[in-house]
C-alpha cells in the first residue's frame, strides 16, 4: 500500500465527506443510545453487533492468522477498541457530543507521543510543538466550559482522554507487529477475539435482558446502537480502506478535522450549546492535531 501523491479526484472527496458524516455522527448516536442503555450496555452491544457485520470478513482470514500474531489482535481489539467503546459512552453521560468529538481529534496526537515514548519514533520539533497545543486546547476546552472555575470542571473529559490514548495505543501496535495484514481483516479478527467479552458483560453484567420487551425505549435504542455498529465502525472501514487505497493514507487521516465540525453540528441540532471558550479550544486543539501530523 503506497502512497498516492497525485492530486484526489472527485470519487476521494467524496468518500472523504461520506465517512466524515459516518463518524462524526458516531458521538450523537451515543447520545441518543444512552437514553435506553447503560454506558457499559452502549459499548458492549457496539462492539458486539459489530462483530456480527465484519463476521464475515473474519472468517475466511481467522484460520490463516499466525497463531503468535493472536495476542496482539486480542490486544487491539480489546485496548482499541473494546473499552473506548465503553470509555466514550461512559464519558457521554455527562459531556456533550459536540466536546467528545472534538477531544477525539487528538488521537493522532497520541499516536504520535506513544510512538516516541514506547517505539523509539523521532518526530520533528514542529509536530512536538502541535503536541503541546493540542494539550493546551484540551485544556482550554475542560477550563472554560465551567468558566475557568475549577470546582465546576467536566472531568469526564477524562475518559474520551483516556480513549484516545488507547486509540493510539491500538495503532502502534498495529503499525509494528501486524503491518502484514489488511486494516479490515484486522478489526474482523480483533473483534471476534474480544466478542465473547463483550457477550459475556452484556448478559450477565448489565440489564440488558431485563430490557428486552419491557422497556418501552428498547427497539428505539437498538435501533440507534445498531446504526452506530454497523454504519460507524464496519461501513466506515470499509470506506476508509477505500479511501487509504484510491487516495492516499495522508489524505484519509484528513477526515480527523471533518469529524469534529460534523460531531459539533449535530449537538447544535440537538440542542447542545458551547460557550467562547470552549469555541476558542476547539480552535486550539485543530490547529495542535494539524501541526503535530505536518510533514
Amino acid at each position: 500500500m503506497s502512497d498516492n501523491q497525485s492530486s484526489p479526484g472527485l470519487g476521494a472527496w467524496v468518500l472523504l465527506v461520506v465517512l466524515a458524516l459516518v463518524w462524526g455522527s458516531s458521538f450523537i448516536l451515543i447520545k441518543k443510545s444512552l437514553l435506553t442503555f447503560s454506558a457499559g450496555e452502549v459499548g458492549t452491544l457496539r462492539m458486539f453487533i459489530a462483530f456480527l457485520g465484519l463476521l464475515p470478513f473474519a472468517l475466511p482470514i481467522l484460520r490463516k492468522v499466525e497463531r503468535k500474531k493472536l495476542p496482539v489482535l486480542f490486544l487491539v481489539g480489546f485496548v482499541g477498541s473494546l473499552l473506548p467503546a465503553i470509555l466514550f459512552a461512559i464519558a457521554q453521560t455527562q459531556l456533550e457530543s459536540a466536546i467528545t468529538g472534538v477531544i477525539n481529534s487528538l488521537t493522532p496526537v497520541f499516536v504520535l507521543l506513544i510512538g516516541l515514548v514506547f517505539f523509539h519514533h523521532k518526530i520533528k520539533i514542529i509536530n512536538s510543538f502541535g503536541i503541546a497545543i493540542g494539550f493546551i486546547g484540551c485544556s482550554f476546552i475542560m477550563l472554560g466550559g465551567a468558566y475557568f472555575d475549577l470546582s465546576g470542571v467536566n472531568l469526564y473529559a477524562l475518559f474520551v482522554i483516556a480513549a484516545t490514548v488507547m486509540y493510539g495505543t491500538s495503532i502502534n501496535l498495529i503499525k509494528h507487529y501486524l503491518s502484514d495484514i489488511r486494516s479490515l481483516h484486522i478489526t474482523a479478527v480483533s473483534f471476534t477475539l474480544v466478542s465473547p467479552i463483550s457477550l459475556g458483560y452484556l448478559l450477565l453484567a448489565t440489564d440488558f435482558l431485563d430490557k428486552v420487551g419491557t422497556d418501552p425505549q428498547f427497539l428505539s435504542g437498538m435501533a440507534y446502537v445498531s446504526a452506530l455498529a454497523l454504519i460507524g465502525t464496519a461501513v466506515a472501514l470499509v470506506i476508509f480502506n477505500k479511501l487509504v487505497k484510491t487516495a492516499s493514507p495522508i489524505f484519509a487521516s484528513s477526515v480527523t478535522y471533518v469529524i469534529p465540525i460534523v460531531a459539533i453540528g449535530w449537538g447544535i441540532v440537538d440542542g447542545e450549546t458551547l460557550n467562547i471558550y470552549q469555541i476558542v479550544g476547539i480552535g486550539i486543539v485543530l490547529v495542535g492535531v494539524y501541526l503535530a501530523n505536518k510533514k
